[in-house]
């Protein structure tokens, strides 16, 4: 099969949800394999986003999208014939993200559903076998090649097959570790912050304002200051603290929580809706202010700290997990990860504060405890090591094999499923639209289908 945007077909599995959602074009069936069928809408819909997102579309693009949809259709019947075990704990988990997904993407589980012309329950429903779908077909997948692993000799033989040229360049990586400690509050600025909470409350339940006009005037939180305080949480969502879902959850339409602590600070929650796990909710964030006094406090701390690390008797991992308090880098030794999740950023992939810490710091030098605002609008003191740093460099063996080798081995085993596909399909019944004829390589797979019966 083609690898032209070959993902087990990641696009059109994600255009036949996005079909359920929107208006599809008028449909009709231009592939049948086994007791399966491939729509028109499934391939126009991909076309149209593809073209949205500005992806370039080969002139044989809706041969290569049929192919991988029927590909995709024969990794299913076969999943439904080796037995491939699905859960429908899987299922909903993977049905319940897709929703968040668009509820993020058109702004509210109302527009979604105005748009559906359904119920999040009916899209919910409606869902439930294309992903059930999408599970068999990656078992299937994850079953071919299961057993494929890469020799270093063939990692050599793949990079000696790519041409100079077309070698990745790498900007210089930086792998940082940082140890943060967040200044305490006194007692006093903790008690203004209630104080400010409970006025807030009293003037909502009084009549006198309302809650999300409070919430874009006075809360803390930048991620729903702009639009008064307002989020769409899940019970079931790990990205929530959890004193902050119990406390939500707790709540009756229209009720505003008393005043509760988490780790980002002081809140409370007005209850706008609420439907099972699901709800509508509007917060204000109040983070107690410290003064020069906790801050300087936090970096004589962090300097006595440091002077262990100079001087050796406590590693850098060791004094993460005894007084870091940075639960982002805490569980990665305290390095600092990027936008994908590596642990080597770049320098466009840092705060503007952390860039200016590193101008004059070499490798395996600790930093002076530096004051800095984390992305939550906390103060907060660090020091910095930087642990490795690379130069800019064109792709290479010594300094990147793991990178080739990971795609060394995408390769052999998209080679064992394009065998597998050329071996399999035509096992089943295959039957093309007129309208792909010329399709080559599926004229040839349907002439395989109906030698074999």
């Amino acid at each position: 099969m083609k690898r032209i945007l070959f993902t087990i077909c990641f696009i059109l599995f994600i255009q036949s949800l996005f079909a359920q959602v929107k208006k599809v074009l008028a449909d009709k069936v231009v592939a049948t394999i086994g007791d399966k069928i491939v729509l028109q809408s499934d391939i126009e819909n991909s076309i149209i986003d593809m073209q949205r997102q500005n992806i370039d579309i080969p002139a044989n693009g809706r041969c290569i999208l049929l192919q991988q949809a029927i590909g995709l259709k024969a990794l299913i019947l076969q999943a439904e014939l080796d037995s491939i075990p699905v859960s429908d704990e899987d299922i909903d988990a993977d049905i319940d993200n897709r929703i968040r997904y668009y509820i993020n993407q058109y702004g509210s589980k109302e527009i979604l559903e105005q748009i559906a012309g359904k119920s999040i329950f009916q899209l919910k429903e409606d869902f439930r076998q294309t992903f059930r779908e999408q599970r068999l077909a990656q078992g299937e997948r994850d079953k071919i090649v299961a057993d494929i692993r890469i020799t270093p000799e063939e990692v050599k033989a793949y990079y000696d097959s790519i041409p100079k040229d077309s070698l990745h360049f790498y900007e210089s990586q930086l792998e940082i570790g940082q140890i943060v400690v967040y200044p305490k509050p006194s007692r006093d600025l903790e008690q203004y912050a209630i104080d400010q909470l409970n006025d807030y409350k009293q003037q909502v339940e009084s009549g006198k304002q309302k809650f999300e006009t409070l919430a874009s005037l006075y809360s803390d939180d930048p991620g729903s200051k702009d639009n008064g305080g307002r989020y769409e949480i899940n019970r079931n969502e790990k990205q929530w603290d959890p004193v902050f879902l119990a406390k939500a959850f707790s709540l009756k339409d229209g009720q505003i929580s008393n005043v509760f602590k988490t780790r980002f600070g002081y809140h409370i929650i007005q209850m706008v809706s609420k439907n099972g796990d699901d709800a509508v909710i509007r917060h204000i964030l109040k983070v107690p202010q410290v003064s020069s006094y906790e801050i300087n406090d936090a970096k004589a701390r962090l300097d006595s700290i440091r002077s262990k690390l100079i001087a050796g008797t406590i590693d850098f991992g060791t004094a993460v997990n005894k007084y870091s308090e940075d639960d982002n880098s805490k569980f990665t030794g305290g390095r600092i990860t990027g936008k994908d999740g590596s642990t080597f950023v770049t320098i466009d992939e840092l705060d503007k504060d952390l860039v200016l810490m590193l101008k004059d710091l070499k490798v395996g030098e600790y930093s002076q405890p530096t004051e800095f605002t984390d992305d939550r609008g906390k103060k907060a003191v660090r020091i910095v090591d930087v642990l490795t740093k690379t130069e800019p460099h064109r792709e290479n063996l010594k300094d990147d094999y793991d990178k080739v080798a990971q795609r060394a081995l995408e390769e052999k085993k998209n080679a064992a499923l394009d065998k597998w596909f050329a071996q399999k399909v035509p096992t089943f019944y295959l039957k093309i639209a007129d309208d792909y004829k010329s399709c080559s390589d599926l004229q040839q797979w349907e002439a395989a289908s109906t030698a074999e019966k």
